[in-house]
C-alpha cells in the first residue's frame, strides 16, 4: 500500500510488534513438537506426495485461495502455506486476488482510518480540512493504495509472468525466516516456479509512485518520486514478514486460549 512519507502506518507497526514479542517465543517450542502441525496449506491444494483426501470429502480447488486474515482481520489472500510448488495462476487470477483484497471491507476502513491520521496531522495542507478535506485524503490513499497494489499483484506480476503470492518457509529459525521474507521484496519466482528478481516489485511499486506525481499536490519532481517509491518497497517487506509469521502466532495465540 503507497502511503504518504510523514506519516507511517500504525497498525503494521502494532502487527510487527506483536510479531516480534511472540514469535521467538514459539519457534523453539514448535520445533520441539509442542504445538500442532501446520494447518492445511492456505491458498491450495496438498502437494502430490501427501496422503489422498480423506473419503467423501473433495479435493480442494488449487485456484479458489483461503483468506487467512492476519490478525484475523487484514485480507492475506496472496500468501501459499506449507506448499512447495503450486500450478500458475492465469492473468484473470491475479487481477481477480488484487482486487478483493484491495477492496476488502476492513482494508476500506483501514484506509479511512489512516486517512483521518492524516487529516489530523494536517498532512498536505493545500488539501484543506472539514468533510472536504478528509474526502480529499481518503480518495488520495484509496488511490494510492489501489494503483500501487494492481500494479505490482497484477499488471507487472502478469506482463513479467511472475508469481504476486508469497510462499512460507514455515521452518527453521527465527533470523532464517526473517531474512526470507525480507529478500522476497527482490526475490520471486516466475510463473514457471523460477527464482528470479522481483521486477514485479521494484518496477511496479516505481511506477506506481511515479503515476501518483499525477494527482497529488505538487511537487512533482524525482526526487518527491524516490522516497515513496523506496518506502512503499520497505511496507511490503514488513507485509511479508507479517505473512510468514503470522501462522505461527496464530498457533500461538489459540494454544494459550486453550490453556485459559
Amino acid at each position: 500500500m503507497m502511503i504518504q512519507n510523514d506519516q507511517p502506518r500504525g497498525y503494521l507497526l502494532a502487527m510487527l510488534l506483536i510479531f516480534m514479542v511472540t514469535v521467538p517465543h514459539q519457534l523453539p517450542a514448535q520445533q520441539a513438537g509442542e504445538v500442532p502441525p501446520p494447518a492445511t496449506p492456505q491458498t491450495q491444494a496438498k502437494p502430490a506426495d501427501e496422503p489422498s483426501i480423506t473419503q467423501g470429502q473433495g479435493a480442494p480447488d488449487p485456484k479458489v485461495p483461503k483468506n487467512d486474515r492476519i490478525l484475523w482481520t487484514l485480507p492475506n489472500y496472496l500468501t501459499v502455506e506449507n506448499a512447495s510448488s503450486l500450478p500458475p495462476m492465469t492473468t484473470g487470477q491475479k487481477f481477480k486476488l488484487v482486487a478483493e483484497g484491495t477492496f476488502d471491507p476492513i482494508e476500506l476502513v483501514f484506509i479511512a482510518a489512516q486517512s483521518g491520521v492524516y487529516q489530523a496531522n494536517n498532512s498536505d495542507p493545500t488539501l484543506g480540512q472539514g468533510f472536504r478535506g478528509y474526502g480529499k485524503r481518503y480518495g488520495l490513499t484509496l488511490a494510492d493504495n489501489t494503483l500501487e497494489n494492481f500494479m505490482v499483484g497484477a499488471v507487472f506480476a502478469s506482463a513479467l509472468r511472475q508469481d504476486p503470492r508469497y510462499f512460507q518457509l514455515g521452518h527453521g529459525s527465527f533470523f532464517h525466516r526473517f531474512g526470507y521474507a525480507a529478500i522476497h521484496a527482490v526475490i520471486t519466482r516466475s510463473d514457471s516456479g523460477k527464482t528470479q528478481f522481483n521486477s514485479s516489485e521494484i518496477f511496479g511499486s516505481g511506477t506506481a509512485a511515479g503515476i501518483s506525481n499525477i494527482y497529488h499536490p505538487g511537487p512533482w519532481t524525482m526526487r518527491s518520486t524516490l522516497p515513496i517509491w523506496g518506502e512503499q518497497v520497505g511496507w511490503d517487506t514488513l507485509g511479508n514478514e507479517m505473512k510468514e509469521f503470522w501462522p505461527d502466532v496464530k498457533r500461538y495465540l489459540l494454544r494459550n486460549h486453550h490453556k485459559t
